[in-house]
């Protein structure tokens, strides 16, 4: 039992225990409040006098250190405590404000229970910043459908997930990296990079084409330039045969020059405003009408047919809020939901023709991480701008986000060298890794000392391609993101509820980037145990440690008595043998190691266990089940 609800009549109140009866939170009554100076909010309607509209306000009681998480993809502190929230699909336009590309209205509480407010209106969570001791959701419906969900986090986001649905396991290629910038705009410069990059054996999975692919750059008409791609079908070809796929941009929003501009206003495939008209200078294309639908996944399914691999699902935040949708609703509350549809429909119709689970999304809202992956906005290339990544990244994954990314480098202007260097590793160090943004992002743009320290941080990934699949598999079967609040892990551990600068790879590997430039290593807080430095192998205890990074720039380090399987190294996922999985143990003190193998061949989770017999480790079984050949190596 996790826990129970009461329901009390006079005062009105219900309240939320857990197993042992402690009480976790309760509705806000006014009686509550009788001993402050201050009014409160209670639980209850708010009415405008504007319009006498109605709307709930949702308060709940706030206990003393209690801290608070979720809400999307959110920039801004981890901990929510103190913190209003709004609730709204909104360009961010960076990750430097308050605004997200990807609001969740799910939350978690550090006392053990977590709520999901089941609406698609705005809404603003005022978790204690209005008043200390109350937790205001302040809904703009008139209508309240909560579901709260009682226990330790991992049981909060398993609930929640299968409430709201799990991410499924995207291909494995798509683990591997992602060479883009803004943008490659010709066939010959597509085939250079893939060559450049095998030429200077950096390896890589896909190359993304971002808006030039067109006759006009940023002008989407999903047919790729007659004049700049002399047979786009056959570089597709001839570069998946080289183990590169191709990801290409796209939106739903066309300007007046663009040449379907006529044909979806004359269909009338667009958000209209109440008057008919278009509510924007551009035609939002609208997905709640079946018609744009069929319109727009027929474009869609041209490109997948192809042999691309990924649709780049960018934008989706501005539907318009004037509008009147297909369906008979308005923007009021086809905002938010207008990512969700977004990612569905391009997500559906790659499953559909390709049978894979993957698109590349900026925009979501909550079920989005049905459709993985989603990747993180606009960052700036700077040190703000990579820990306020990292943020958003966690907070991503603590509203149940399986798979996340980001533009390794940050996205607008130039990455200095050093800052890049520092970058990477943790790029690597998340389910998909993908470097984006303002050119040049190439390594061998940069100088030959930095493509060594690219190829290296690299090639980790590709060598810890078992682990990270592996993990995914398990992270997509529970509801749990890959990268991870050490508190999801560790939640009897005090310290690990205050950390936003390291987190969790999986359930064993335990990352603290570098954030700041002329640093070679920092302070990292380390839950209870050993943990055993990937790189330079020192064993370290739980708590404050000063550590140096290795020849990396970051700090890893591996939980003691973990098995973390690795692969020789290969230029792309393709190009992996298989055949042999090297079992690597990580222990100090530990006489027993356990760990994760998937094998793509047929998606079976598989554990690994190792005993220390005469002072080796040696497998208790095999954990391939004979499909392939297991080597035991200790760290």
């Amino acid at each position: 039992m996790a826990g129970s609800v009461t329901i009390l009549e006079n005062p009105w109140h219900i309240e939320f225990r857990d197993a042992q009866g402690r009480l976790l939170t309760r509705t806000d009554h006014p009686a509550d409040d009788a001993a402050q100076l201050e009014p409160v909010l209670p639980f209850s309607f708010i009415r405008r006098t504007s319009d006498y509209s109605r709307s709930v306000a949702a308060v709940f009681s706030l206990a003393p250190g209690e801290k608070l998480f979720g809400c999307g993809e959110s920039f801004t502190r981890l901990d929510k405590r103190g913190q209003k929230v709004v609730l709204w699909a909104n360009d961010a336009n960076g990750v430097e404000t308050g605004r997200m590309y990807k609001p969740i209205p799910f939350f978690m509480s550090s006392r053990g229970y977590g709520m999901f407010v089941h609406t698609s209106a705005p809404a603003t969570f005022d978790f204690g910043a209005s008043y200390g001791n109350t937790n205001e959701l302040l809904l703009g419906d008139d209508e309240l459908d909560l579901f709260v969900f009682l226990g330790a986090p991992k049981d909060i986001l398993s609930e929640y997930t299968t409430l709201t649905g799990k991410a499924p396991m995207p291909p494995l290629w798509s683990f591997g990296l992602w060479m883009s910038r803004i943008t490659y705009f010709s066939e010959e410069e597509t085939r250079t990079v893939a060559a450049r990059l095998r030429q200077n054996r950096i390896p890589d999975d896909v190359i993304h084409l971002d808006t030039g692919w067109f006759e006009h750059d940023w002008r989407c008409d999903y047919q790729f330039s007659t004049t700049r791609f002399k047979d786009p079908a056959k570089m597709i070809a001839d570069l998946k045969r080289d183990g590169f796929h191709i990801s290409l941009w796209q939106l739903p929003y066309f300007v007046p020059k663009n040449s379907l501009f006529p044909e979806i206003v004359a269909q009338g495939l667009a958000v209209k405003d109440a008057k008919g008209n278009l509510p924007f200078e551009d035609a939002v294309l609208d997905f709640t009408n079946p018609a744009a639908v069929r319109w727009y996944l027929d474009k869609i399914a041209g490109l997948l047919r192809m042999g691309v691999g990924a649709i780049k699902v960018d934008f989706g935040e501005a539907a318009p809020l004037t509008g009147i949708y297909a369906n008979g609703r308005t923007g009021f509350y086809e905002d938010n939901l207008y990512p969700l549809r977004y990612n569905q429909a391009v997500a559906e119709i790659t499953r559909q023709v390709t049978g894979e689970n993957i698109i590349w999304a900026r925009s979501a809202w909550a079920g989005s991480q049905r459709y993985p992956l989603h990747w993180g906005g606009d960052s700036g290339a700077q040190d703000t701008g990579m820990a306020e990544t990292l943020r958003g990244g966690l907070s991503f994954g603590l509203s149940s986000f399986t798979f996340w990314s980001h533009d390794i480098g940050g996205f607008a202007a130039k990455t200095p060298e050093e800052l890049y260097r520092r970058w990477l590793p943790f790029g690597m160090l998340t389910s998909h890794s993908r470097c984006h943004g303002t050119p040049p992002k190439e390594p061998w743009e940069y100088s030959a000392a930095f493509m060594d320290d690219f190829r290296r941080a690299d090639e980790m990934k590709y060598r810890l391609m078992p682990y990270v699949y592996a993990q995914a598999k398990d992270a997509s079967q529970r509801g749990l993101p890959m990268v991870r609040a050490l508190f999801i892990e560790y939640p009897g551990d005090a310290g690990s509820w205050q950390v936003e600068d390291e987190y969790l790879f999986g359930s064993d590997i335990l990352v603290a980037p570098l954030m700041e430039s002329g640093i070679s290593g920092r302070d990292v807080y380390l839950p209870p145990g050993q943990w055993i430095d990937y790189q330079t192998r020192k064993v370290y205890a739980g708590g404050c440690n000063s550590i140096p990074a290795g020849q990396i720039p970051v700090v890893m380090l591996v939980r003691d008595g973990a098995v973390i399987p690795h692969i020789k190294l290969a230029q792309s996922t393709a190009q992996m043998d298989r055949s042999s999985i090297e079992m690597v143990v990580f222990a100090s003190q530990a006489q027993s190691a356990k760990g994760l193998v998937c094998l793509p061949a047929d998606n079976v989770l598989r554990t690994v266990g190792a005993v220390r017999r005469n002072g080796a480790f040696v497998l208790e079984s095999d954990p391939l089940a004979g499909k392939a050949t297991s080597t035991v190596r200790e760290r």
